[in-house]
């Protein structure tokens, strides 16, 4: 009598949707460290003494680009039946959400360093050192809004893409995304200005108030995936 074979686990799409994110995305990529070059070149030359306050507070809005490409590719698998097959193969609707999520972070790391690397090399570069100022930014608050409001873009852009059909003139929400992942940073950016001009000087507090908020939805959502992320709603829409 033949011993049945054991059930064989669901292969794991992560490496595939890196690559894939990898090439989708490389236009975010590019023009994020653009930006960061740019930024970089201009503090360091014309006024280097503000670059260790304002170089870590603009960081997150760049670095989020970089992190589009999970979402490119998850709009594309499901318009196009993919996740219809992957659901029949026995992946959970979950699996797919954590596994675009779980890009959008790689993805997120490896803009993070290069666009280090870019900036605080081109910093140097022109002459002028790395202070603890600049280094207690970047780490309270670039790195951790950085991964906190990538994390809430691939959530509301999953969501999202997830809720929408094909309209005339517009294959998906994707494109839209991005003002919504660097919301966080613009808000968090504005309201330190404004509180600057009434006196308040305690900037730290106020950032990592908009890093704690932000990190707080990501986890309700994450709370709320099994009811918010049905099968139904990864189905191909054509």
């Amino acid at each position: 009598m033949a011993v049945p074979s054991p059930t064989k686990a669901p292969p794991t799409l992560l490496w595939t949707t890196f690559r894939r994110s990898l090439g989708l995305g490389r236009l975010f990529i590019v023009v994020g460290l653009l930006y960061v070059v740019v930024l970089a070149v201009a503090e360091s030359l014309t006024a280097p003494a503000s670059f260790a306050s304002s170089f870590p507070i603009f960081l997150p809005i760049f670095t989020v680009l970089g992190s589009m490409g999970s979402l490119m590719v998850f709009s594309n698998d499901r318009t196009k039946g993919v996740f219809e097959y992957l659901l029949a193969y026995g992946l959970l609707p979950q699996q797919l959400f954590l596994n675009v999520l779980l890009v959008s972070l790689m993805l997120e790391s490896l803009v993070l360093g290069l666009m280090l690397g870019l900036g605080l090399g081109i910093f140097v570069a022109t002459g002028n050192t790395i202070s603890w100022v600049l280094v207690a930014g970047l780490s309270i608050y670039s790195v951790p809004m950085s991964y906190a409001s990538t994390a809430f873009a691939a959530m509301v852009g999953v969501f999202w893409t997830s809720l929408s059909t094909p309209r005339s003139g517009l294959n998906s929400p994707i494109g839209l995304v991005p003002f919504i992942g660097i919301g966080p940073s613009v808000l968090t950016l504005g309201l330190v200005a404004v509180l600057a001009i009434d006196g308040f000087t305690d900037i730290y507090l106020v950032i990592g108030a908009a890093v704690g908020v932000i990190a707080a939805l990501v986890l309700l959502f994450l709370g709320l995936l099994n009811r918010l992320m049905p099968r139904e709603r990864l189905l191909s829409p054509i």
